[in-house]
């Protein structure tokens, strides 16, 4: 596979401060198909938008709500960023925003049926290039599977229902072997287990599986975000807290922009750091919680490397002796471009 010289073509995080009137958004780099975000000074609620979805039709990472309709959140998706309208969750004047920005460029509709792809019929849009779906599909409380519209398989997968109250059921491939646990997005809950949710079977490099569970296959409109591995750019994995302030160092080859963990032998939060908010290589960095409204905390200890990241701190969000983590990390730069350039820490 080559190596993306340009990560931010894929993804991007982008930084405003709200007006309290419609705003358009700039400089991402593209027009992005999933949008997450929130106020970094105002302690409201994350959106959650997609294109496949549209605009105005908003979810939430820190909360069980159905999928909601806001004509004044954002408005449009445009071809280098999204426009904002008067509400304050987007654009309360004064407030200071950040959004996390994905491409995902191709549609896709499977009909199970005649295309012998899984077993239930599924559309979407997926990057091949990046790893990153949007798969939605009509869930019937039975087996079955789903393509995913990756080339190969994912290691990370956020599932939902789209209008029941519930929440975010997240596989990650380092759970279990046993394919039968998951966590909570919206919750600081440890793992949970049940063979009717991803009925014990790991995704292909063509399809997932869902169980009977409502959380991952309700008779409804589904959703699911896909992650799958591409060297250089995006890694997904998990660590070993070490205790200490001299922490744990994992290994991306890359430097990322972006890195999400959570515990998962233990209820904790989970923490999100990026690249814009966070411009320097200090000891002490921005954080948010995906399943949390409150506002950017200046308590992320982490040094971002030129091929990883390193935890400074033994806090039990992130370094506990012993503690199981996983993490999601997706490039500034690879370690090394196509062409030889090497890449450096802050």
């Amino acid at each position: 596979m080559a190596i993306i010289d340009k990560p931010s073509d894929y993804f991007n995080s982008v930084l405003w401060t709200g007006t309290g009137s419609s705003n358009a958004i700039s400089g991402i780099g593209f027009s992005p198909d999933f949008i997450w975000g929130k106020g970094r000074t105002n302690a409201d609620s994350w959106f959650m938008v997609d294109s496949f979805r549209g605009a105005t039709k908003h979810l939430r990472s820190d909360s069980t709500d159905s999928e909601y309709t806001r004509a004044q959140d954002v408005k449009t998706i445009d071809s280098d960023g999204f426009t904002v309208g008067t509400d304050d969750l987007v654009n309360k004047n004064t407030t200071t925003f950040v959004s996390y920005n994905w491409l995902a460029d191709t549609s896709f509709s499977n009909d199970a049926s005649s295309t012998g792809i899984g077993t239930i019929d599924s559309t979407g849009s997926a990057n091949t290039d990046s790893g990153f779906s949007i798969v939605s599909w009509t869930g019937t409380q039975s087996a079955g599977t789903i393509k995913h519209g990756l080339s190969t398989p994912p290691r990370l997968i956020l599932v939902r229902a789209r209008t029941q109250d519930d929440g975010w059921y997240v596989w990650h491939i380092d759970y279990d072997a046993s394919n039968n646990k998951y966590q909570r997005l919206e919750i600081a809950g440890g793992l949970g287990a049940g063979t009717h949710f991803w009925n014990d079977t790991a995704p292909t490099s063509s399809v997932f599986s869902v169980g009977t569970s409502t959380g991952t296959n309700h008779s409804s409109a589904m959703l699911a975000y896909c992650f799958a591995d591409v060297p250089h750019y995006q890694k997904i994995g998990k660590y070993i807290g070490n205790g200490n302030a001299n922490g744990t160092f994992v290994y991306t080859g890359f430097k990322p922009s972006f890195v999400f963990f959570k515990r998962f032998d233990t209820g904790k939060d989970g923490i999100i750091h990026n690249n814009k908010t966070f411009p320097s290589n200090q000891a002490v960095a921005k954080i948010l919680k995906p399943n949390s409204n409150a506002v950017e905390a200046d308590t992320g200890n982490i040094d971002i490397l030129s091929n990883g990241f390193k935890l400074l701190s033994n806090g039990s969000n992130s370094n506990t002796s012993g503690g199981s983590y996983i993490y999601y990390a997706i490039a500034e730069n690879p370690f090394v471009t196509s062409t030889g350039v090497p890449t450096t820490a802050r």
